[in-house]
């Protein structure tokens, strides 16, 4: 599967760029493909496009403040998430995205 992830913390720093790590490596890990957006005090980067949209099975967002442009995401299964929880169980959150997928 294809997810895509936005990654961001209260000062954009550290736990943004932490949780951005976690996603990519726990994720490919189980075999998906990952992308994920950090927002934070450098701006976005990495920034999901509509292309990356469209070829979404869902979304991850770890974040403990308001997510830029949220409303890109309506339509996909999504899972919110507290930024710390991609870094200390990255697979429970794979896990929890996916079953909400399968159970549809």
């Amino acid at each position: 599967m294809f997810f895509v992830c936005v990654a961001a913390c209260p000062t954009g720093v550290a736990h943004t760029y932490m949780a951005a790590e976690s996603l990519s490596i726990v994720g490919e890990s189980l075999g998906h493909e990952v992308k994920v957006e950090t927002q934070g005090s450098m701006g976005a980067e990495n920034v999901i496009t509509e292309e990356d949209m469209k070829r979404a099975d869902g979304i991850i967002i770890a974040s403990e403040v308001a997510v830029n442009d949220k409303g890109r995401f309506v339509g996909l299964p999504i899972l919110e998430c507290a930024v710390s929880d991609p870094i200390k169980h990255g697979e429970a959150v794979f896990e929890a995205l996916c079953e909400a997928i399968n159970n549809g």
